[in-house]
């Protein structure tokens, strides 16, 4: 026993000198997430409490640089979001005091962070609420932070939230999304902005509070959910002309976005306005051109970057514009920016045909059998889409890897046939009216839906027509049906245009609220009177010539297409290849010739 003796007072010895490290004031120990939080608060009390103070934009940034090294230095810690909340809280003041909009910018960066860092937190539903007042058209509220956390604080128990679980996920989750508008449906302007949905109700300040850090219930680090799996920015497209601007961002997989527009800052060197779109959980492709110049009326450049570690930013550099949206196409999945100059509103509105005078009616005329490619005139174009159309871009639908639909006979396939039909369309068309047409593709070739509507945009087309043919799976429908974009009103409708479209018919149906702000600047009446025209005159000419010739309609379906064309369009179902007579008439010569 007494040998071990010596042992004995080494370890108690031991113990003291560990206990000493840990509790001598001496020592320096990290200071805990709380204990940052708390200097913070201290800084701010400060700053509130004095005049003199709160007129130094530095003394702002030193507290407001505190709140932010929460996160950095702790970013496990239920005390991160809170941090980060009072930081943008803090910029927001900043922002107007100083009349700088670069510490607004911050402030939304910040609580945009917090939502998808920590999107199970009391924090991210206020984040989204102070969000929609950033972007609303009131002045920006100055909120007086929440208290500092108590002891007894809630658990802050992080998840990875549904949306991120979901698919197809959106900027809201698809429960709450049905009612409910998602961030992006409008353009975020400093003039008229519109209000992103909550998807919490908002709280109180006083409930807003983070468990202490070095509580029971204090959250592991590995609860607290990570941005992985970024998925891949791999193309950046851009057509231009100088009146409109479509630049197509492809993204590997569905992922959330925001956009803003923002106002010229000359103190930062940025003397124009700028729209940015920040794609969450992504990374930007190799490849891809930091700056890609298009130096038009409308546009400096696009840019590209790696904002955050897990968000790309692409930014447009904008001259002058009347108008932009910014909407997401699926299958692949891929948002759209669309910028327009003043005075690109497209052609002349199509008109009915014109009455007839008395005096012109007094000779005997022949019974019309409708207007065809046989006895197309200049009048007759003069009469039926009246003045000022001098440009038709014709799109034959499909083409290279996209065969579209098979047909009802061995090797018969949608793309070969609408490209022929468009080819003898457009010689026609230059022949006899003398008229510019174009056409999306000349050969075997794949294009997307949203470029051939920039095709159409940027070669500033009178009218736009979609060739197609239909299919089913029932092989006895067939029938000539024409279409115009607006929403869809039955499910045969829907079900063209989820084929057209190549996805789903439950992506048809979220095409409303993109059709409902497209459609404020599209040509929708004038896209009426031309499809009832090219319908009723493409049938009576069809039937005059061929036998069992069925007339299904015009009707309306949101076509990816036709969306954002600026000039009257139309999509032409023009047979059914999946019927065994109509499928050996088009690829009869003479079938298509009529068409």
């Amino acid at each position: 026993m007494q040998a071990l003796k010596p042992s004995i007072r080494a370890i108690f010895l031991f113990f003291i000198l560990i206990s000493g490290i840990f509790i001598s004031p001496a020592i320096g120990w990290p200071d805990s997430a709380k204990d940052l939080y708390l200097q913070a608060d201290d800084c701010y009390k400060k700053l509130r409490n004095s005049e003199s103070l709160k007129k130094k934009e530095t003394e702002w940034l030193n507290c407001i640089s505190k709140y932010e090294a929460i996160q950095r230095q702790h970013p496990e810690s239920s005390w991160a979001p809170a941090g980060m909340y009072k930081a943008a809280q803090l910029n927001l003041n900043l922002a107007r005091i100083s009349g700088k909009i670069t510490h607004q910018e911050r402030a939304a960066n910040l609580l945009v962070s917090l939502r998808h860092k920590y999107p199970q937190s009391a924090y991210s539903g206020n984040a989204q609420t102070l969000l929609k007042s950033i972007t609303s058209s009131t002045p920006i509220p100055v909120e007086e932070p929440p208290p500092p956390p108590s002891d007894d604080s809630p658990k802050f128990n992080p998840k990875v939230s549904k949306k991120e679980e979901t698919k197809n996920g959106n900027l809201v989750q698809k429960a709450v999304e049905e009612k409910e508008k998602p961030e992006n449906k409008k353009p975020i302007r400093e003039e008229t902005t519109p209000e992103p949905e909550s998807r919490n109700e908002e709280k109180p300040e006083t409930e807003i509070t983070a468990p202490p850090e070095d509580s029971d219930t204090a959250s592991s680090p590995t609860e607290i959910p990570s941005p992985t799996g970024d998925s891949v920015i791999t193309d950046l497209r851009v057509w231009s002309n100088p009146e409109y601007t479509r630049i197509v961002v492809n993204v590997g997989h569905e992922r959330d976005y925001s956009h803003r527009l923002l106002n010229k800052d000359p103190d930062i060197n940025k003397p124009f306005q700028r729209l940015y779109v920040d794609v969450e959980q992504t990374r930007l492709g190799r490849g891809i051109a930091e700056h890609t110049p298009i130096n038009d009326n409308l546009l400096i450049q696009a840019r590209a970057g790696q904002y955050l570690p897990h968000t790309v930013r692409v930014v447009v550099d904008i001259k002058s514009f009347e108008n932009y949206k910014v909407f997401s196409l699926k299958d692949p999945f891929r948002i759209v920016i669309d910028v327009w100059g003043k005075g690109s509103n497209g052609s002349p509105p199509i008109s009915s045909p014109p009455v007839v005078a008395d005096s012109e009616k007094s000779e005997p005329k022949k019974k019309s059998t409708g207007l065809t490619t046989d006895n197309l005139q200049s009048s007759n174009i003069t009469r039926q889409f009246a003045l000022g159309v001098r440009k038709i871009v014709i799109d034959p639908g499909h083409g290279g890897s996209d065969p579209g639909a098979p047909g009802y006979y061995p090797n018969q396939w949608e793309k070969d046939l609408v490209l022929k039909m468009a080819k003898r369309l457009a010689a026609i068309l230059r022949d006899r009216l003398k008229l510019t047409v174009l056409l999306t593709r000349t050969e075997d070739k794949k294009l997307t839906l949203e470029e051939r509507t920039a095709i159409a945009n940027t070669q500033r087309a009178d009218l736009f027509i979609s060739l197609h043919c239909n299919a089913a799976k029932n092989k006895n429908l067939k029938g000539i049906e024409t279409y115009f974009l607006n929403l869809a009103t039955d499910s045969q409708a829907i079900a063209v245009a989820a084929r057209e479209n190549a996805t789903s018919e439950k992506n048809i149906s979220d095409l409303d609220y993109i059709l409902s702000d497209l459609m404020k600047n599209a040509k929708i009446e004038e896209s009426t009177r031309l499809s009832n025209i090219v319908h009723q005159n493409f049938v009576k000419g069809m039937k005059a010539k061929y036998s069992g010739i069925t007339d299904l309609g015009v009707k309306q379906a949101p076509f990816y297409v036709l969306l954002g064309a600026r000039m009257p369009s139309i999509l032409v179902e023009t047979s059914f290849i999946s019927h065994k007579i109509e499928g050996k008439r088009l690829m009869e010569d003479a079938y298509q010739k009529a068409v």
